[in-house]
C-alpha cells in the first residue's frame, strides 16, 4: 500500500468536519448503504464532504487499511473514525449522533 495514499486520507480527514467515503457521490449514491448514510446526514442539516471510492480502485482499498474496517461507507466525524451505516444509523436513532455533530 503506498504510503503517500494514506498521508493523503489522513489530511484529508482531519481537515473536514464530517468525511464520508461512499460508493458514488451524495446526488448519485451507488449503493443502499451509501445512500442510507447520506439521507441521514441530509436529515440532520449538516454539510459534509464526501470522496467517491469507486472513482479510485487505490483509495477504495487504501480508506479499508486506514480505518481497519472492510466496508463501505465510512464515516468520520472531527477526525475521528465513526463507523459504517448500521453504527451510523444506530448512533442516530438513539440521539448520538446528533450530539456528535451538533
Amino acid at each position: 500500500m503506498a504510503e503517500d495514499i494514506l498521508n493523503k486520507i489522513d489530511q484529508d480527514v482531519k481537515s473536514h468536519r464530517i468525511l464520508v467515503y461512499m460508493k458514488g457521490t451524495p446526488e448519485e449514491p451507488m449503493c443502499g448503504f451509501s445512500a442510507q448514510t447520506v439521507e441521514i446526514l441530509k436529515k440532520l442539516g449538516v454539510s459534509f464532504e464526501a470522496r467517491n471510492v469507486l472513482a479510485d480502485e487505490d483509495l477504495r482499498q487504501a480508506i479499508k487499511t486506514y480505518s481497519n474496517w472492510p466496508t463501505i461507507p465510512q464515516v468520520y466525524i472531527n477526525g475521528k473514525f465513526i463507523g459504517g451505516c448500521d453504527i451510523l444509523t444506530e448512533l442516530y436513532e438513539v440521539g448520538e449522533l446528533q450530539k456528535l455533530v451538533g
